[in-house]
């Protein structure tokens, strides 16, 4: 497989690579998280004006119409620069999924704003008793006279709390683990009835719990055929690991030099530490882990626009080794700075904490080993 990029897709990188050294200073970050919205809105206008919030949609909706490895390139060098906007919740997954299964009203009233960065959306899918399963679904939403009624609660939602929409999946038939009967609802953050209490998770990213207490919303804010929405919720889950998985993976770049330039200075008996022989086997150890991740990334960027099951076994396997190999280089990486490794004064404890967040986000390890071994 050629990992190379194109003509067009090293510009994107070197455009990419330029605003997360512009933007992303360290300090500044420690900054952006301690505010109250939890990232930056001069960063989100930078976003908007280089054209990346469109990098996924259509060109008719003033999207860019780029594909996985766009994607890839993009989040790659966002885990570099340990961003905090909300890009992957609204650019990647919320905005490509209204497109996918929104009415062409929907798409020609939202889709441009979501391309501007005017306004931002996130997926509320997940609940507290669901753990990473989202045929899980207990949120309820009832067929009214004029449209359907919410009630439920929604856990973990990436940036609930700066979405002006959600789309949000209900049950309207059947039991609570059935794959069949779960639809989408596009609903406006704003409503009466929508609580949402937001917090900072372990790696300073902004995540929410929204309460649904009858929130009445119209017959058009079904998206999507009705009792049908699982597949397209895959999809879309399946694009979020994606793009997690290409964050992780220049988190982990960012991570060894990070430890290698400590090694280079730390001295003990008189020299750098990163002469010994040792602590030399450990960094190619985590060299080796990350080159691994990069590869199966690339298989699953290869495959994300593939058949479903294609699609989720390359998904699966990806999730499932970024996270072992994560978590092996955030420990070692912890261990090699020794004790300043564990402050948060220093990049390499937070690089450790996204990574570890990452593995969890819409699924561990575990629950991908169990997924690719149901798609054999």
């Amino acid at each position: 497989m050629d990992f190379s990029l194109n003509e067009e897709q090293q510009m994107l990188a070197d455009l990419v690579a330029r605003f997360v050294e512009r933007q992303c200073d360290f300090e500044a970050r420690r900054v952006s998280a301690a505010s109250d919205r939890g990232w930056s809105e001069d960063n989100w206008t930078a976003l908007a004006e280089t054209g990346l919030l469109a990098l996924a949609l259509d060109e008719q909706y003033g999207g860019l119409g780029a594909g996985a490895e766009e994607m890839l390139v993009v989040m790659e060098a966002f885990g570099r620069g340990l961003v905090l906007e909300p890009y992957l919740a609204s650019a990647l997954v919320g905005a490509p999924l209204l497109q996918r299964v929104g009415s062409a009203q929907h798409k020609e009233h939202l889709l441009p704003k979501l391309a501007t960065g005017e306004l931002r959306i996130s997926l509320a899918t997940l609940e507290p008793q669901s753990r990473f399963d989202l045929f899980d679904v207990s949120c309820i939403a009832r067929e009214t006279q004029d449209g359907f009624r919410l009630e439920g609660r929604k856990s973990v939602v990436s940036h609930g709390d700066s979405a002006d929409w959600l789309i949000v999946s209900a049950r309207t038939c059947g039991a609570q683990t059935d794959r069949h009967g779960i639809s989408l609802f596009l609903i406006d953050a704003n409503s009466p009835g929508v609580i949402v209490r937001s917090f900072a998770g372990l790696d300073g990213q902004r995540v929410a719990e929204v309460q649904f207490d009858g929130v009445n919303v119209a017959r058009d804010a079904l998206l999507g055929p009705m009792h049908e929405a699982l597949e397209d919720l895959e999809w879309a889950v399946d694009r979020a690991c994606f793009a997690l998985c290409a964050e992780a993976v220049g988190c982990m770049d960012r991570l060894i030099e990070l430890t290698v330039e400590y090694l280079q200075t730390r001295k003990q008996f008189g020299k750098p530490i990163g002469t010994f022989q040792v602590l030399q086997h450990r960094v190619a150890e985590m060299l080796g882990l990350s080159e691994q991740a990069r590869s199966i990334t690339h298989y699953a960027a290869a495959n994300l626009n593939g058949e479903h099951d294609d699609r989720a076994r390359a998904v699966s396997a990806a999730k499932t080794l970024v996270g072992r190999a994560g978590r092996l280089i955030g420990q070692h990486a912890t261990q090699l700075h020794g004790g300043m490794g564990m402050t948060d004064e220093l990049a390499a404890g937070w690089f450790f904490k996204r990574l570890t967040v990452i593995d969890m986000t819409w699924g561990d390890s575990d629950h991908y080993v169990e997924r690719y071994g149901t798609l054999m």
